[in-house]
């Protein structure tokens, strides 16, 4: 049978394995497309409509919107990917048995890949046109656009935003098949059982790369001079984003540490149930900073976004002469809102996703003598670590960006800090997380073990 057909046959099989996948590539496209829409009304508008606005012009806010906004959910998007392939390991697995070649394997993720990006490329497109022309009646409201603007349907951003989301997920297919695609056949289904145990040099390495690419940044962010406060923003956004990468490849050992921590207590307040939740945290380190770097994305970027935006208005306020103003603190607002929607989507895409895939092991242990009510305590005990951990480390990540950022406002490294909105951030977190992996783990707890401990995994 040829591997398109195989390929299309395992996400009608399966189609919750690739829900999450379709949800981020049509964030995807919808962002390219929203603001090459609006790059496109800039560059076909009549001679001179560009001038009469009060504000850096579409194209310039289109830029500085789309450069963190489109980095943002293509992260999702790889992330995502990384999932639907990790859910159908088992059937790879089987495939690898019957002699299917690494090649081939290979082949059939970006066959899933280009059908989900065709699949939600017209949909997609057809939102970020929405959102394109309701941004820019925005814009115009508040004098930033010349209202001889009109955003119309254009055939050359729908393109290149398909084509942005095909180069990058069959990119991504290399890196998220190579587990099952480099190991002999023969251990590709034990494999597909376990979780590897040591995190890789070359992953190791770009982690390191991307740590001291996010302190140029910040760098860079922090001595930027006041007349370029948009810029120094700009470099502290993508400063936090290159932190929070390198967090998500050296995530099973910069999570392992505080959760270990945070585990111990478990123990003693829970013997039961504590120890189990502590003893899976430890042991699978991987699918706990699966499930931490998206925490830490939503409160890394939300918390940077937010402390920017708070110092902004504080430092307008204080000083009439300040070169930020009402529009550059709506500006990012607007940025904000949308981070934390891709964030919420990557969030709740990983959690489930993470928790549905362990539905075999939840039968396992009731056949050991746990009962459901059991199971459910500890799944909320690691959740409540969970959250906790990628709170952290995200705070830590968006302090240092927003330090960065203050130093370069104000002149000082302590920024002017919402306490409340930094709250109101958390308990976002926590909301978005512990109902979500608690609805999927009722889920994954149903049915009689014996049945499920002898199937796959989803």
């Amino acid at each position: 049978m040829p591997v398109s057909l195989i390929a299309l046959q395992q996400m009608r099989g399966r189609p919750a394995a690739f829900v999450g996948l379709g949800a981020a590539l049509l964030l995807a496209v919808a962002t390219t497309t929203l603001f090459g829409s609006l790059l496109a009304a800039e560059l076909t508008a009549p001679d001179g409509s560009g001038a009469r606005t009060d504000g850096p012009g579409v194209a310039v806010i289109a830029g500085a919107f789309g450069e963190i906004a489109v980095l943002v959910s293509l992260f999702v998007v790889v992330n995502a990917l990384g999932f639907a392939v990790e859910r159908q390991h088992r059937e790879l697995a089987l495939l690898r048995t019957v002699a299917a070649t690494p090649r081939q394997v290979r082949r059939l993720v970006r066959v899933q890949v280009v059908a989900a990006v065709l699949l939600v490329s017209g949909p997609g497109s057809v939102l970020g046109t929405v959102a394109a022309r309701g941004l820019l009646a925005a814009l115009q409201r508040r004098g930033m656009a010349s209202p001889d603007l009109s955003v119309t349907p254009a055939v050359l951003p729908m393109l290149v935003a398909t084509a942005a989301a095909l180069v990058v997920g069959t990119a991504a297919t290399a890196v998220a098949a190579r587990r099952i695609s480099r190991i002999p056949p023969a251990a590709a289904l034990t494999a597909s059982a376990t979780e590897q145990a040591r995190t890789g040099v070359p992953r190791l390495l770009v982690g390191l790369v991307a740590v001291a690419g996010g302190a140029l940044l910040l760098r860079l962010a922090a001595t930027r001079p006041a007349q370029d406060l948009d810029k120094a923003g700009q470099a502290a956004l993508l400063g936090s984003l290159a932190l929070l990468v390198a967090l998500a490849l050296t995530g099973p050992l910069t999570a392992r540490l505080p959760a270990a921590v945070l585990g111990a207590p478990l123990r003693v307040l829970s013997p039961g149930t504590g120890w189990l939740a502590d003893a899976h945290l430890r042991g699978y380190a991987r699918r706990l900073s699966s499930a931490v770097v998206p925490v830490a994305l939503l409160v890394g970027l939300s918390g940077t976004m937010t402390a920017m935006t708070h110092t902004a208005k504080r430092a307008s306020d204080a000083d009439t002469g300040s070169v930020t103003s009402a529009t550059d603190v709506w500006l990012r607002q607007g940025e904000l809102a949308m981070l934390m929607c891709f964030a919420a989507v990557s969030t709740v895409n990983t959690l489930v996703a993470v928790t549905a895939d362990r539905r075999r092991e939840f039968a396992l242990l009731r056949l050991a003598g746990a009962t459901r009510p059991q199971v459910m305590r500890m799944l909320a005990a690691e959740a409540a670590v969970t959250t906790v951990v990628g709170v952290l480390l995200g705070g830590a990540v968006a302090a240092a960006a927003t330090a960065a950022y203050g130093t370069a406002v104000t002149g000082s490294a302590l920024p002017s800090v919402p306490e409340a909105a930094c709250g109101w951030i958390v308990a976002g977190a926590a909301v978005l997380t512990l109902p979500g992996i608690l609805a999927s783990g009722a889920w994954a707890v149903r049915g009689p073990a014996a049945d499920v401990a002898g199937g796959d995994r989803g």
